[in-house]
């Protein structure tokens, strides 16, 4: 882990934003910025969009946090638990919580409300969502020994529980609520955050005010927040640029950062990092011919990746060649192993020729249409879909791409309808654990959107989860990440995302991390003016 933050920290540039404990914080001011994607929820037990925590996450605390002053990432930081032990054996975690804490409707928080969070997220009922349970598939039980102790058992010794327990999304919900309504969180708003909800109109905004009871005495320093749907990437710019709006925490493009530099100069900072962040394309195992492995690696084999980083990184937020790991972080694959697996060939006639006669041994006929379906955000999914729309056409393939509103798309392609179709997996962690959890069987995953039973492949996630040597856990994520890219093609990737944020130079205490689901709390940012 410390290896990781040094690497990343590295790789967070431009760090123009002056360190909390440069300057006093100003009390007061409202943030402005626009969000690209609306939430399909508001349960973040559920969903998986950035389009939720931007909005959503100034309402909630999770049990711990990612320390908002460290540019890597991954530096643990209390929230409502103020401190942890670890049993000898590495199974038993305590975490103290801290006394005091309120929920928004003024009820306690206790230890009752964690574990039943936790259970929520771990072992969810039946006809209840849970997106990242396949992330605590270590967890035996969680507890609450008493009012103000959270105990969690674990079968074996991980060296990722902790990394798994900063997630942004592990909203601390009421007890009481739960014990009630397991669905009440999916359509109301009542956390613990430094932020109370004003209102939320669809299709428009998020407001949210300053929660004056807030256990973090001191904090937040803004009045209050307004978050804006915008889905055009160049309206979001212009509002940037017209200094309507401070901030867009995703990221903008490399022409949109030079315009908005040279359009206001100092008025502009920015903010670069890695980005634990890339688009995958999800195959539904279940629709002919895409049961056949054979058809699934034609379409790998088809993409000319290499051509594609130099070309699409000029325009869109996306830039590295990568495997299941981000590139240049301890447990990637190396730019020449890479290259031999299928889709990574650096001879792309000869990776069409391949993928043309795996085509025809398939009985996939010349000219073959099917349909692409792909997420209603500008960037980048829109630039790829119509890279590989192009790259598909040239082993002949006829495609047609059908584009879904975004709080909409994942209601669609979790019915399973849907025959090839744009995914992602962007992580708040670069740790292989957490990164490529999203691959496992979707009995283990209801994320797998492929749809897929690969015990070959559990047990290799599961053996690279227990490895205690580098060495070895590096070979199993190998033979993990040819199994899913190359023998099976059960999922594939296409670029590394690069994040750029340009904001406002009035906007002080936000640090740029590899991950755009960090640092959105709020608690910590203040206005200059």
């Amino acid at each position: 882990m410390k290896r990781l933050m040094g690497i990343l920290a590295v790789a967070a540039s431009a760090l123009l934003a002056f360190p909390l404990q440069a300057q006093t914080p100003r009390y007061g001011g409202d943030l402005v910025f626009p969000v690209p994607s609306e939430p399909p929820s508001y349960d973040g037990h559920r969903e998986e969009t950035f389009g939720l925590i931007h909005p959503l996450a100034p309402f909630y605390n999770t049990l711990l946090r990612v320390d908002p002053n460290d540019p890597g990432g991954t530096k643990p930081y209390p929230s409502l638990a103020e401190s942890w032990t670890v049993s000898a054996d590495g199974r038993t975690y305590n975490f103290k919580l801290r006394r005091g804490v309120k929920f928004h409707d003024g009820s306690a928080m206790t230890s009752k409300d964690v574990k039943a969070s936790y259970d929520k997220i771990i072992f969810p009922p039946a006809g209840v969502g849970s997106s990242r349970k396949g992330q605590y598939a270590v967890v035996e039980a969680v507890e609450a020994p008493d009012a103000y102790t959270v105990r969690f058992k674990l079968k074996y010794a991980s060296g990722s529980f902790i990394a798994s327990l900063l997630s942004p999304y592990n909203f601390i919900y009421s007890a009481d609520i739960l014990a009630k309504d397991m669905h009440w969180y999916e359509k109301n708003i009542m956390g613990t955050g430094p932020f109370t909800l004003v209102e939320h109109v669809k299709g428009s905004h998020v407001l949210g005010k300053k929660n004056p009871d807030y256990w973090d005495k001191g904090k937040p320093y803004l009045d209050g927040f307004r978050a804006i749907f915008i889905r055009s990437s160049s309206a979001q710019v212009a509002a940037v640029r017209g200094e309507r709006a401070h901030i867009q925490f995703r990221g903008f493009t490399p022409a949109d950062r030079d315009s908005l530099k040279a359009a206001l100069g100092d008025k502009i900072t920015v903010q670069e990092s890695a980005w634990d962040c890339i688009l995958l394309v999800a195959i539904n195992h279940e629709k002919k011919p895409f049961d056949d492995k054979r058809v699934r690696r034609a379409l790998t084999l088809a993409l000319d990746r290499h051509q594609a980083s130099t070309a699409l990184s000029r325009i869109a937020i996306v830039k590295s060649v990568a495997g299941v790991q981000v590139p240049g972080t301890p447990f990637a694959t190396p730019p020449e192993e890479l290259n031999k697996l299928a889709g990574y060939w650096t001879d792309i006639d000869k990776s069409r020729a391949e993928s043309r006669r795996l085509l025809k041994e398939a009985g996939v006929p010349e000219g073959f249409s099917f349909t692409f379906t792909n997420r209603g955000i500008p960037m980048p999914y829109e630039p790829l879909a119509v890279w590989m729309i192009d790259q598909w056409r040239q082993v002949g393939l006829n495609v047609k791409q059908e584009v879904i509103e975004p709080a909409a798309y994942y209601g669609t392609i979790r019915k399973g309808d849907a025959q090839v179709f744009m995914d992602f997996q962007c992580g708040y962690i670069v740790e292989p654990d957490l990164d490529m959890y999203k691959f496992l069987s979707a009995d283990r995953n209801p994320a797998n959107y492929g749809r897929y039973t690969d015990r070959v492949l559990d047990d290799l996630y599961d053996k690279q989860s227990r490895a205690t040597n580098v060495e070895e856990r590096k070979k199993l994520i190998r033979a993990f990440e040819k199994r899913l890219l190359d023998e099976e093609a059960h999922y594939l990737m296409t670029l590394q995302w690069h994040r750029i944020i340009p904001h406002s130079s009035k906007v002080k205490g936000w640090q740029v991390t590899p991950s755009h689901y960090l640092n959105n709390t709020l608690d910590v940012v203040w206005l200059t003016q």
